[in-house]
């Protein structure tokens, strides 16, 4: 039972529906129109529809026949490899059969009696289609895994090629590198090239017999180990330069570079138990369809996209005759969660004559004003085309029309500005006193006290009279007899008992400084 949950588990991010629909007939107050999305295939077993290719020539064992041993009886080599007779030939087709009941068949190569020449055997998988992994490649070995080995995509059905993943049971001494494992990567290095000891060395059971690309384990970087959170992987891999690209691939090559050991050393005297044999391998994943497309059928001898969104091409690579009103482009997974289709419009079409520039899915027609208009302009945009920004925010310069982020939001001091609206370079509608793009800012002789208020002194425009003192530009500290904003009105004009009493000092301090002088003469 606990076998079975893991399983369901394991399966269960693969059998979720994640962009599988690609348009919907919708009505809404404007009228019934379609409502495009962003779609995908289903992930299914690639290898279903691969061809395979091993070199070089006469790597495969059986011509002429030859006997081999096994690491656990390396000096009992009762085991016969010929390629004329069908229960002893290991062709590479028996890599992708069906095994009954448990019964092993596998693709075999030549001995390594040649050593100390070099084994080398290539591997290749064509499609002759782009695809995309969903899930982990698992290569299932027959008496040990290769010590060293490596894989290798292409992009283009085979005329370039590009490393995947090393493999080695001493990374830096087979290819210079530390040795490295994917679980160990960060969301900045999670299409990084690695090389991993974690299948190469001998464990000295027949029980370890898989290799694996491990693609799960880098979407785990991003949507957690459970992969539960897919959002966050399709954000990412929207977003994050050369990560999509990184599980997609034409063509797939293995090339196998020392066979297994069974220890530390080979042994010249028996060099029949080194051969490289393959039982199985395992490629999950969908058409690539660039988002236009939901379904993907294998048709005259490769698989094809069921194009949508007027769309057509292997990849749905490129608009239909008659719907190039403007340039092709590929589906998006943002905005979450239904994405942005990037359909091909046709001129003089109702979504021809309305370009929404990527931030609308649907178009309405207004009868009575007989024009068509995008419906529920995204990404904070607004007008028939969705070419304007909606109030409180302002066009980024710096972005094309159809940039997600062509607007900016404004955010304009509440306290500083009239209202949250700005003009078409940022620059908010500031109250009397405020100054700067934001209105966050006072223009000189104003200070900020939530809000800006006009100085009310200022030690070089507006001096405070009769000996008094400016503090932060707010007010004046007036001496003693003197009053009001500027001290410049006199206590005496309203307070005859301050300013008798003032007098009075006055004319005390000035008796005594006379008799001082007098005293002095």
């Amino acid at each position: 039972m606990l076998h079975l949950v893991a399983f369901l588990l394991h399966c269960l991010p693969l059998a979720m529906g994640h962009y599988d629909i690609c348009k919907s007939w919708v009505t809404t107050d404007d009228g019934p129109s379609w409502e495009f999305y962003a779609c995908q295939p289903k992930a299914m077993r690639m290898k279903d529809y691969v061809t395979v290719r091993v070199d070089p020539p006469g790597i495969t064992c059986g011509d002429p026949p030859e006997r081999f041993c096994t690491h656990e009886n390396p000096y009992l080599c009762s085991d016969e490899c010929d390629a004329s007779t069908p229960d002893l030939a290991h062709p590479p087709k028996l890599m992708f059969d069906k095994e009954d009941e448990g019964l092993a068949t596998y693709w075999q190569s030549v001995t390594w009696s040649r050593y100390p020449e070099p084994l080398l055997a290539n591997i290749t998988l064509s499609w002759n289609k782009s695809i995309e992994l969903t899930d982990d490649i698992v290569v299932t070995f027959e008496y040990g895994r290769p010590t060293i080995m490596m894989l290798e995509k292409s992009l283009d059905n085979g005329r370039t090629w590009h490393p995947y993943q090393y493999y080695a049971d001493d990374c830096m001494e087979a290819f210079g590198m530390p040795a490295r494992r994917v679980r160990d990567l960060s969301t900045t290095s999670a299409n990084r090239i690695i090389c991993t000891e974690e299948y190469s060395r001998w464990a000295g059971s027949k029980k370890e017999k898989n290799v694996r690309l491990e693609v799960r384990d880098r979407f785990a970087i991003f949507a957690g180990q459970d992969l539960r959170n897919m959002d966050n992987l399709y954000t990412r891999l929207e977003s994050a330069k050369g990560l999509k690209d990184f599980f997609t691939m034409t063509d797939l090559r293995m090339r196998l570079l020392r066979p297994a050991l069974g220890g530390t050393y080979v042994q010249r005297e028996n060099l029949y138990k080194y051969f490289y044999a393959v039982s199985n391998i395992e490629v999950t994943g969908r058409c690539k369809c660039n988002l236009h497309a939901n379904l993907c059928s294998f048709k005259e001898g490769s698989l094809q996209c069921e194009c949508e969104h007027n769309t057509t091409g292997q990849d749905c690579g490129k608009c239909k005759k008659n719907f190039r009103t403007r340039s092709w482009r590929a589906g998006s997974y943002l905005p979450l969660p239904n994405g942005s289709p990037n359909a091909c419009a046709a001129a003089g079409s109702a979504f021809g004559n309305c370009e929404c520039y990527g931030h609308s899915n649907r178009c309405s027609y207004i009868d009575f004003l007989n024009v068509v208009t995008c419906v529920s302009c995204k990404h904070n945009t607004r007008g028939q085309h969705c070419q304007h920004c909606r109030l409180g925010f302002y066009r980024n310069g710096s972005a094309e029309l159809d940039d997600e982020n062509v607007c900016i939001e404004c955010n304009c001091n509440q306290i500083g500005s009239l209202h949250d609206r700005c003009n078409e370079t940022g620059y908010c509608e500031c109250r009397e006193g405020a100054s700067g793009p934001k209105c966050d800012d006072c223009l000189p002789n104003y200070y900020w006290r939530q809000g800006c208020f006009p100085n009310v002194c200022d030690e070089e425009l507006l001096i405070c009279q009769n000996g008094g003192t400016c503090y932060q530009n707010q007010r004046c500290i007036c001496p003693a007899g003197y009053k009001g904003v500027l001290c410049e009105q006199s206590k005496c004009d309203s307070d005859n008992k301050a300013c008798n009493s003032a007098s009075s000092t006055y004319l005390s301090l000035t008796l005594f400084l006379i008799s001082a002088l007098i005293l002095q003469l």
